[in-house]
C-alpha cells in the first residue's frame, strides 16, 4: 500500500503525510505551521503565499518532482493578474498536494513573523497582536430555523476560525445587519482576541473582503513629551511616529510640582487629566494625518508612563503619590476602552496600560524592563532611562532592582539659560581645545563643525538658536576637561583660565560658547546652568549608586542609556560629569527610547503583556526618598565626576585637571562648601 505524499515545511522543519488534493494551507494548519490567512482559504487575501522547491533534497530524504503541486488555477491567475504574485510563489489555499514536496513559508506569510529592528542589541518582536482580521461567510437567515444575525456571525467565527465565546458591543448590533446584506453574507471582522479577563470581542465589520490595514499606537507618555508610534497590526511596521510637548507642563515642569498643583487647587487634578487627554487626541489626529489614514482605524493602544502621569491620565488624584508611603491607587496592568479615557479613535478601541512597579517607578520602567530584559542578562547591567524622572534598573538573571530619581527637566534643555528642545539650530555636540580653550560645535540639521568651511551657509536657514540637552552635557564636560570649571562646578575667571571666553557675570563667571551674529546674540554657559546639571546628574547617579549598595557591588559590567535623550548622550561626557558609574566606555550603549520600544512590544505581541506583568511582580522596588544613604550619595555626586568615587577607568582615558576657583571662602573643594556659602549669602 503506497504512502500519502510527504509535505515538508521550511524554515520550521515540520513535516507530515497528507492525501493527494490536500490544500497546502490545510496541511500547514494541521501541522501547526506558521502560515497566515485572513480570508479562510478563499483565495482573496493572498496572505498564505508559499514557495515550493523542486529537485533532490538529501537532507530531507525526498525528491520533489515538477508535478508535486496542482497546476496553477484560475483563482491564482486572477490574483496574479490583479495584484501580481512574485515569481515562483503559489497561494497556499489553492495549491494542493500531488506528491512529496518541500514548501518554504516566506517571512511575510508567517503569522508570528519577526519584526526585525535595526538596533542589534534590541530584541526582535514576534508579531502576534490582540486585534486581528477574519473573513467569514455567514449563513443567511432561514424562517425554518430562526436565529439572530449576530448569533450566526458568532457561529461562523467559531466554525471557520475556532474563536470561542465571541461577544459584541452595542454599536456592532446597531450597524451589523446592513453590512451583512451589503456583503452578501460575507464580511471581514476585526476581533479583539481577549485575554484571561475578557472574551474575544467583535470591534468592526466590513462588507465582503477588507484588504486595508488596521492600526495600533504605542505611546510613551512622559512628563515633558509624549511620543507615539503608529503600527500596522498585520505587519508590525511602524507607519508613522510623532510627538508633542505634554500640555501639562503649564501646571509644572516636574512631577512634584504637578502633584502640588492638584493639592493646592480643588479642580487641579481634573484640569491636568483634561489637558493630557486633549494632548493625546491631538497626537492621534496628527499621527493619522501624517500616515494619511482614518484615525477610526486605530483599534488598540498601549500606554507607558510614570505613576503620576498614570494617575492623571486615568482621572485619579495623585495626592497620595506626593507623600510617604507613596501609595498607588493600583499597580496592576489595566485593560480599558478608549472611551473610558475620552480618546477619539475607533469607538471600540482598547487601551492597555502596563503595570507600575512602585509609587515612583512606573509603567515606563516596566516597558524598559520588557525592552531591555535585564532579567535575562548574564552580566550585571545598569539600565538608566534618562528623563525628567529617571527610572533605573539594576540586575541580571539572578534578580532585578528598580528605583526612580527626580532629575528634573534640565537634561532636556529646561532650566538652562540658552536651553531648548532638540530641534534644528540647537547646539548638540561640543569640543573645547584644552590648550587654546577655543570651542567648536555642531548644530542639529548640519553635519559640519562650526570651524568647517561652509558651516555658516549650512546653518543659514535655521540659525544657531540655543543648546539642547546633549549639547549642555558635552559643553560642561568639555569645560571640565579643559580646566574651565572645577570639580565643584565653579567657572573660573578670565585670569584663572587664561581665556577671555570666561567672563564675569554677576557674582560668578560664564563661558561664551558662541559669539553670536547680526541676528542672534551670543550663547553662553552660566554657573546657574552648571548647577542645574549638577543637581540632575547627582540625582541620577545617587539612584544608581543606591541600587549598587543594595546589590553589594562597587561596579557594574555594562550600562545601557535609555530614553529618547539617552540615545544622544556621549558615554565619555556623561562619565566625566559623573552621571553614570565608572565603566569601560565600550560597555556603555544606547537603547534609544526603550520605554517606547517596550510599549511597541506589548502592542504587537500579546504574550509580552503577560510576560511583563509576571516580571514586574519579581522586581525588587527601592524607594529613594526613604533611603538614608541617598542624600550622602547626592552630596558626593554633586562634584564632577564625584567627590569620593575614584573613577579609575575614566581617569585612565581622560586627563581631568584639578583647578580650584572658589577663592571667596569655604573649603573650596567640592560642591558642598560652595552651596553652604551661597545659602549664607
Amino acid at each position: 500500500m503506497s504512502q500519502d505524499p510527504l509535505v515538508i515545511f521550511t524554515p520550521s522543519g515540520k513535516r507530515g503525510r497528507f492525501p493527494e488534493g490536500t490544500p497546502i494551507l490545510t496541511a500547514a494548519r494541521q501541522l501547526g505551521v506558521d502560515l497566515d490567512s485572513v480570508c479562510g482559504g478563499r483565495g482573496i487575501c493572498s496572505k498564505c503565499q508559499i514557495t515550493p522547491s523542486y529537485g533532490e533534497f538529501p537532507k530531507h530524504g525526498v525528491t520533489v518532482s515538477d508535478g508535486a503541486l496542482s497546476e496553477w488555477n484560475a483563482v491564482e491567475a486572477r490574483y496574479d493578474d490583479k495584484r501580481g504574485l512574485p515569481k515562483g510563489r503559489r497561494l497556499g489555499c489553492q495549491a494542493t498536494v500531488q506528491g512529496d514536496v518541500v514548501i518554504d513559508v516566506p517571512p511575510e506569510s508567517q503569522v508570528h513573523k519577526q519584526v526585525v529592528r535595526k538596533r542589534a542589541e534590541a530584541r526582535d518582536i514576534t508579531l502576534d497582536p490582540l486585534v486581528k482580521l477574519f473573513y467569514v461567510a455567514v449563513e443567511e437567515p432561514d424562517m425554518h430555523e430562526p436565529s439572530g444575525d449576530l448569533e450566526r456571525l458568532v457561529q461562523a467565527l467559531h466554525d471557520q476560525w475556532e474563536l470561542e465565546d465571541v461577544k459584541a458591543d452595542l454599536h456592532i448590533l446597531q450597524s451589523m445587519q446592513p453590512v451583512l446584506r451589503k456583503g452578501d453574507w460575507k464580511v471581514t471582522v476585526a476581533v479583539h482576541l481577549g485575554d484571561d479577563e475578557n472574551p474575544p470581542r467583535i470591534m468592526h465589520l466590513w462588507p465582503g473582503y477588507f484588504d486595508g490595514a488596521i492600526y495600533g499606537v504605542a505611546i510613551d507618555l512622559g512628563s515633558t513629551t509624549i511620543a507615539a508610534h503608529l503600527c500596522d497590526l498585520a505587519t508590525g511596521e511602524v507607519v508613522a511616529s510623532s510627538g508633542l510637548m505634554n500640555p501639562q507642563i503649564r501646571f509644572g515642569e516636574d512631577l512634584m510640582s504637578r502633584v502640588s498643583y492638584s493639592m493646592m487647587n480643588p479642580s487641579g487634578a481634573q484640569e491636568m487629566t483634561d489637558a493630557v487627554r486633549e494632548g493625546l487626541n491631538a497626537l492621534f489626529t496628527q499621527i493619522a494625518s501624517d500616515a494619511e489614514i482614518d484615525k477610526g482605524l486605530i483599534m488598540d493602544v498601549v500606554v507607558v508612563c510614570n505613576p503620576v502621569m498614570h494617575h492623571l491620565l486615568l482621572g485619579i488624584d495623585p495626592f497620595e503619590l506626593g507623600q510617604a508611603p507613596f501609595a498607588l491607587a493600583t499597580s496592576n496592568a489595566l485593560r480599558l476602552r478608549a472611551d473610558d479615557l475620552s480618546l477619539s479613535i475607533h469607538h471600540s478601541a482598547r487601551v492597555y496600560l502596563l503595570p507600575c512597579i512602585a509609587g515612583h517607578v512606573g509603567a515606563d520602567a516596566a516597558a524598559v524592563a520588557l525592552s531591555e530584559a535585564p532579567d535575562k542578562s548574564d552580566d550585571l547591567v545598569l539600565v538608566v532611562d534618562v528623563g525628567t524622572n529617571a527610572e533605573i534598573l539594576l540586575g541580571d538573571k539572578t534578580g532585578v532592582m528598580a528605583c526612580s530619581s527626580p532629575t528634573g527637566p534640565a537634561f532636556e534643555g529646561a532650566q538652562i539659560s540658552a536651553g531648548q528642545r532638540a530641534a534644528p539650530g540647537a547646539i548638540e555636540r561640543v569640543e573645547i581645545d584644552p590648550v587654546t580653550k577655543e570651542p567648536r560645535f555642531k548644530v542639529i540639521g548640519s553635519d559640519l563643525w562650526s570651524t568647517d568651511d561652509g558651516f555658516d551657509a549650512a546653518v543659514a536657514t535655521t540659525g544657531i538658536t540655543g543648546i539642547c540637552g546633549s549639547g549642555i552635557i558635552e559643553v560642561i564636560a568639555e569645560m571640565r576637561m579643559a580646566g574651565l570649571v572645577d570639580a565643584g562646578g565653579l567657572i573660573g575667571s578670565a585670569d584663572q583660565t587664561g581665556t577671555d571666553r570666561c567672563f564675569a557675570d554677576g557674582r560668578t563667571n560664564s563661558f561664551r560658547l558662541w559669539d553670536g551674529d547680526e541676528d542672534h546674540g551670543p550663547i553662553a554657559v552660566t554657573n546657574g546652568d552648571i548647577r542645574a546639571i549638577q543637581m540632575a546628574k547627582a540625582a541620577l547617579y545617587s539612584g544608581a549608586r543606591l541600587l549598587m549598595d543594595k546589590r553589594a557591588v562597587d561596579k557594574v559590567d555594562r550600562v545601557v542609556l535609555a530614553g529618547a535623550f539617552g540615545a544622544h548622550i556621549s558615554a565619555k561626557h556623561a562619565m566625566v560629569l559623573g552621571m553614570i558609574p565608572d565603566c569601560p566606555l565600550d560597555r556603555v550603549t544606547s537603547a534609544g527610547n526603550a520605554a517606547g520600544t517596550g510599549a511597541r512590544i506589548a502592542l504587537l505581541n500579546r504574550a509580552a503583556r503577560a510576560e511583563i506583568e509576571d516580571t514586574v511582580r519579581k522586581i525588587q522596588k527601592i524607594e529613594t526618598a526613604v533611603e538614608p544613604r541617598f542624600q550622602e550619595h547626592f552630596v558626593n555626586a554633586s562634584a564632577m565626576p564625584n567627590a569620593v568615587e575614584p573613577f579609575p577607568i575614566l581617569r585612565s582615558i581622560v586627563a581631568l585637571p584639578d583647578p580650584h576657583f572658589n577663592t571667596g571662602g569655604g573649603d573650596g573643594d567640592g560642591a558642598g562648601g560652595r552651596r553652604r556659602r551661597r545659602r549664607r549669602d
